[in-house]
């Protein structure tokens, strides 16, 4: 077994390890109703009503690390054009959480299968990131997790135009790591922001990568 030491930075068994250390599968009593610290409010309080940091919808997002020899990726879509919110931006795979689903984990893996075709056999889930609150009332719960190649992805259309990796070293590097602000009726609005090769990640996505940053990295 390799020891710390020789598990290479950035890499899928190096972040593993630093998963099963710092995350946990197990949700606190009131995850899915309590208050939630984390989301759009953090950076724009006066953007947002009071009551954000108890969003009632529950939603869940499979964070799938793809273990490439190379290097450890995040896999990422964008969203359809078509769609009537968020269409085209940059998300992870997840949606709302239904009612059959068992569990945050189970409504993330199926979201991944329906979204981009991403099989369950291929995804080990290693653990949550901070709850993370939208100002549009979602209550978002991010799934850690591995990829394991050789897998292959059919996009439903209808739900996004794309899927692409980009590499954890370059997301995890404060460095990369951008505050925007764009105008709003409300007052100006900041938001994280991580470019990468003509694709603008940002707000939620770029949020969750963030905290994924300060849970795993910020020894």
């Amino acid at each position: 077994m390799e020891t710390p030491a020789q598990i290479a930075p950035f890499s899928a068994e190096d972040l593993r390890q630093r998963a099963l250390a710092r995350l946990r599968l197990d949700l606190a009593p009131d995850a899915m109703h309590g208050l939630v610290r984390g989301g759009d409010h953090v950076l724009s309080p006066q953007a947002f009503a009071a009551d954000v940091t108890r969003p009632s919808k529950p939603a869940a997002v499979l964070v799938p690390i793809v273990a490439r020899e190379e290097g450890a990726t995040v896999l990422l879509t964008q969203r359809a054009t078509r769609l009537r919110q968020h269409s085209g931006q940059i998300a992870f795979p997840g949606g709302k959480i239904d009612p059959q689903d068992e569990s945050p984990v189970a409504a993330a893996l199926r979201e991944a299968w329906e979204e981009i075709g991403l099989h369950h056999r291929h995804v080990d889930p290693l653990g949550y990131l901070d709850l993370y609150a939208t100002g549009t009332g979602f209550r978002i719960f991010p799934l850690v997790a591995i990829v394991r190649p050789p897998f292959e992805l059919t996009l439903n259309p209808e739900e996004v135009d794309d899927a692409f990796e980009v590499p954890l070293r370059f997301l995890m590097d404060p460095a990369n790591h951008q505050r925007h602000t764009r105008e709003a009726e409300s007052g100006p609005r900041h938001f994280h922001a991580m470019p990468y090769e003509g694709r603008f990640i940002w707000g939620a996505t770029a949020g969750m990568l963030k905290n994924l940053h300060a849970r795993l990295y910020c020894d």
